[in-house]
Order: structure tokens, then C-alpha cells, then sequence
């Protein structure tokens, strides 16, 4: 099988993945009806889904770093499909608990075999490669919130279980291009390997502090994704098309900030666009806020572009300075780093629950200050010496 189409396949199972990652933010306030949760408990049911697809995902990532384990994939899918079918089904709060965790160790499964076996597939260009990998991704985490809520509004909380129909797909569709992929990462792991990041002296201070980068980006992020069916909780029961058009702009235009982002760094340099694209966020943040009418549309789509647009990098540039432990360093980022968005989450619902969903959201425009200063700091060359 080409590489062209190897990533295609790759990028739509990783839609496939994200789409159950996308779609339980927007079940939340349906779920918080159901179960009567307060904003903490809602946002901690967030957080156990993103802890199950996080913590784990080194451990994958160890696994796979010491031989492949292309099967990771179609598995992986299955069961994050399972999982967040048999959540509008929890007959109790402890089952909803049980099967959203469970949903999220398919992720944890997926995503470091996903990202080696494109670093693999994609060879010198692994920014752009990880980005259109990544762009599966996006559209699937901006496809899961509006189809949520297409499903839960239409055939209540039981219709959402169709959910699992894209997971399903993709795990057949990964069966018989496992061999291919098994490959190719074979291949890649036995060539000789270079690094833009080669000379970096204190590699585990860098990669901390890209992990701190991309734990402040994920608070915003899923912060955002989560609380803003609840700032438009008037219009989520008279018009829920609006809610999931306003998510749709918000999380769908990673989409073309991830297909911006790859090129960019690899043309600009990784640190460079990191730096940019977070101080974006400021004031980006701020207008998406205070916005009405169009400009809300307008403003989310920015934000939301410029949030996902270092995705892919930080996953290269993590991956350049572990180049022997490509899917550890992908776990590190795309798992135990992202999924700690769920803790931001809690905590904003806590001071939500205390001052209210406006006060809570506007302390998310503190996070990517905090994350520009930091990309100021990273030991990186400013731009790749690829470049």
C-alpha cells in the first residue's frame, strides 16, 4: 500500500477515535440533567474520561516503542466506539463513570502507535504528515460535539449510541493494511535517524516544558469546548442547531489551523510558530468572549484555529528530541499532557459552580499568557536548521 494512502486510512481512524473524545463535552448537560450533577462533578466526569485516555498512554507508547503493535489500532477504535455508545445507556452514575473510562482507554490504546506509525510513514516531512494525521483528529473532535447533540436532541440520550458507527468503520478498514503499516515502522526504526533537536543539551527540561505548553493549550481548549454549551444554555433548548454550529466553528476550523500548522514549522521552525500561535490565543480569547451576533461565529473559528494549530508540532518536536522513543514522547503529549485538560476542566467547573459559567470562562484567557511565556523559554532552535 502507498504512504498516501496508508495516512488517509490512519487519519480517518483518528477521526474516528476523537469523535467519541468530541462528542462527551456535549453530552454533558444533558448528562448533568439526568444524573442531577453539579458543574464540579461534571466537569470531574470529563476529567476521569481524559485521565483513562492519558495516563495510560505512555505505557502504550513504552510498549510499542520496543515493537509494534499496529493491532493497537483497529482495537483502540473499537473500543473508544463502545465505550461512548453505552454512556447514554449508564443505568446508574457509577456505569456512567464506568463506560466513559472505558471509552477512553480505546484512545489511550489508539493515539501512540497512531503518531509512530505516521512519523514512520511520512519520513523527512513529519510535520506535514503529522498534521494531515492530525486533521483526523480535529474533524473528529469537531464532528463528535454537534452529532452529539443532533442525536440527544433528536432521539434523547439512547440515540447517541450511534456514536459508535464510524468506530466500527475504521476498525475494519485498519485490518487489512495492518501488515503494510506493521512495515513501515519496521523500516523506519531500523534507518538511521537525524534530528533538527539533536544538539539540544537538557532534552527532558524542553520536553517539560512543551508538556506544561500543551497542558495550559488543552485547559483552554476542552475548557471552552465544554462550557460553551453552558453559556448558551438558552439557546441549547429553544435552538440546539445554534450550539452545535457555534461548537462546530470552535473545534472544526483545528481542522485547517492543524493543515496550516505542519508547513508552517516546517518552513518557519517549530518554536517559532508556538510561540506566535499561543500568544494568538490572548486576544483571540478575550474578543470570542464579549462577542455577539456573526462575530461570535467569526471569533471562535480564529480562536479555535489558532489553539489546534501547534498540534502536530508539539508532537514532532517531542518525537525529534526522543527520536528512539517516538511513541513514549507522542504519549506524553497527545495523552498524559492533553488529557489533563480534564483537571482544567474540573477546576473551572468548581469556580463555575461557585461564581458562575461567565466568571470560570473568562480565567481561561490567563492560560495561553502563561503558555507564550513558557514557549519563550523552550532550549529550541528558533527555527529548524531543515528550514
Amino acid at each position: 500500500m502507498s504512504s498516501p494512502f496508508l495516512l488517509l486510512i490512519l487519519s480517518f481512524g483518528h477521526m474516528a477515535n476523537d469523535i467519541a473524545q468530541g462528542a462527551l463535552p456535549a453530552m454533558l448537560p444533558f448528562l448533568k440533567e439526568r444524573f442531577d450533577l453539579s458543574y464540579a462533578a461534571a466537569g470531574a466526569l470529563l476529567m476521569a474520561a481524559h485521565l483513562t485516555s492519558s495516563v495510560i498512554q505512555p505505557l502504550f507508547g513504552y510498549l510499542t516503542d520496543r515493537r509494534p503493535f499496529p493491532i493497537l489500532l483497529p482495537l483502540g477504535c473499537a473500543v473508544s466506539g463502545v465505550g461512548i455508545a453505552l454512556v447514554p445507556l449508564s443505568p446508574s452514575f457509577g456505569w456512567l463513570v464506568a463506560f466513559v473510562m472505558f471509552s477512553g482507554l480505546g484512545t489511550s490504546a489508539f493515539h501512540p502507535e497512531g503518531f509512530k506509525a505516521t512519523a514512520c510513514i511520512a519520513s523527512e516531512r513529519r510535520a506535514t504528515g503529522m498534521s494531515f494525521f492530525s486533521v483526523g483528529g480535529n474533524l473528529g473532535f469537531a464532528i463528535g460535539s454537534p452529532a452529539a447533540i443532533f442525536l440527544l436532541s433528536r432521539y434523547g440520550l439512547p440515540g447517541a449510541s450511534g456514536l459508535l458507527l464510524p468506530a466500527a468503520v475504521a476498525a475494519l478498514l485498519f485490518l487489512p493494511a495492518l501488515p503494510a503499516i506493521r512495515s513501515r515502522i519496521e523500516s523506519a526504526s531500523s534507518a538511521p535517524r537525524t534530528s533538527a533537536m539533536s544538539g539540544v543539551e537538557h532534552p527532558l527540561y524542553a520536553v517539560s516544558l512543551i508538556i506544561l505548553i500543551v497542558v495550559l493549550r488543552s485547559w483552554s481548549q476542552l475548557g471552552l469546548a465544554t462550557y460553551i454549551p453552558f453559556l448558551y444554555r438558552a439557546q441549547l433548548s429553544s435552538d440546539p442547531a445554534y450550539v452545535a454550529t457555534l461548537l462546530f466553528f470552535f473545534l472544526g476550523s483545528g481542522t485547517v489551523g492543524t493543515v496550516l500548522g505542519g508547513p508552517l514549522a516546517d518552513r518557519f521552525g517549530h518554536r517559532r510558530l508556538l510561540f506566535f500561535s499561543t500568544a494568538l490565543q490572548i486576544p483571540l480569547i478575550f474578543l470570542f468572549l464579549r462577542s455577539s451576533g456573526w462575530m461570535v461565529f467569526a471569533s471562535a473559528a480564529l480562536l479555535g484555529g489558532a489553539i489546534v494549530s501547534t498540534f502536530s508540532v508539539t508532537i514532532v518536536m517531542a518525537q525529534e528530541l526522543f527520536p528512539k522513543r517516538m511513541a513514549t514522547a507522542s504519549g506524553a503529549i497527545a495523552g498524559f499532557a492533553i488529557g489533563t485538560g480534564g483537571v482544567g476542566v474540573t477546576l473551572i467547573g468548581a469556580v463555575a459552580d461557585r461564581f458562575g459559567v461567565p466568571v470560570a470562562t473568562n480565567l481561561i484567557n490567563v492560560l495561553p499568557v502563561i503558555g507564550a511565556l513558557l514557549a519563550l523559554l523552550l532550549p529550541l532552535p528558533w527555527k529548524s536548521s531543515r528550514s
